[in-house]
């Protein structure tokens, strides 16, 4: 069933909350994305959502077990964290690195299979690093660093992919097919959650949105229903315009409240 879930949940560090009262359940089949401002409390979520933290109060919960009751592999072989600021410094070749997604599919001292093979080529095809699979790591691009990560963690075949700023330091193209990549994923049954700041995007491809505000679950909806101008302007302090393409699709344009803008424009120094 493979249904991951918060309920209440919250973490407390250093005497301050990061999230509380969070309750939500990850959907089979649909991308669920996570919006809201810096600080907000995203990450945290998508970490407890992982099991990577504990909550301080309330549970994490994997097809109803609490996580914290599963072992890491346990968790590894269904549930799999692609973080933003995770580093690829060692001089580890890119297949090496996509291969480390079989980890938990394999005994201590086991060697790969073929269907481990097959799982890690077909990961490097779908996020198109195949042809950097005899590269070293830690001489790739930002971008080419991001697509590495995220084949690793296909690598896995867990039904859960949770992501967190998977499109950051990724050119238009690449940033695309990562998107449309989560989109097809979700659609063959997967359950995609992600972390995001591109609202357009997120219009596009996402079916459910959370939007996090101050540490607070503020709501969650299908997307059409949620991501408006409204709720932009209160969570993010910005006047959204919707628009439509020509081809039907809902679009937004962003402007700064005139009260902003001119308290900016007042503070510069005269030329």
């Amino acid at each position: 069933m493979n249904r991951l879930e918060l309920q209440q949940a919250g973490i407390v560090m250093e005497d301050a909350w990061l999230v509380r009262g969070v309750t939500l359940g990850l959907e089979a089949g649909r991308l669920t994305a996570l919006i809201g401002m810096n600080g907000s409390g995203k990450s945290t979520i998508l970490r407890l959502l992982a099991g990577l933290w504990r909550p301080s109060e309330g549970q994490a919960r994997l097809d109803g077990q609490p996580l914290h009751m599963l072992s890491r592999r346990e968790i590894a072989k269904q549930v799999t964290f692609v973080a933003q600021d995770e580093r690829l410094d060692f001089a580890f070749t890119v297949q090496d690195v996509v291969a480390m997604g079989r980890h938990p599919h394999l005994g201590r001292f086991s060697r790969e299979g073929r269907e481990d093979r097959q799982a890690i080529q077909d990961a490097l095809e779908c996020a198109d690093v195949a042809h950097l699979a005899g590269r070293f790591a830690n001489e790739l691009s930002g971008g080419e660093k991001k697509r590495v990560l995220l084949a690793r963690s296909l690598a896995t075949q867990a039904d859960i992919i949770l992501l967190d700023e998977p499109t950051s330091h990724l050119d238009v193209e690449h940033a695309l097919e990562i998107l449309e990549l989560c989109r097809s994923l979700s659609e063959a049954g997967k359950t995609i959650a992600m972390a995001i700041h591109d609202l357009n995007a997120v219009s596009r491809f996402a079916d459910r949105v959370a939007v996090v505000h101050q540490g607070r679950l503020h709501a969650v909806d299908d997307s059409a229903r949620i991501l408006t101008s409204e709720t932009i302007e209160k969570v993010f302090g910005v006047e959204a315009e919707q628009a439509r393409t020509p081809g039907g699709e809902s679009v937004f344009i962003f402007h700064r409240h005139l009260s902003s803008a001119s308290s900016i424009a007042a503070a510069k120094p005269p030329k």
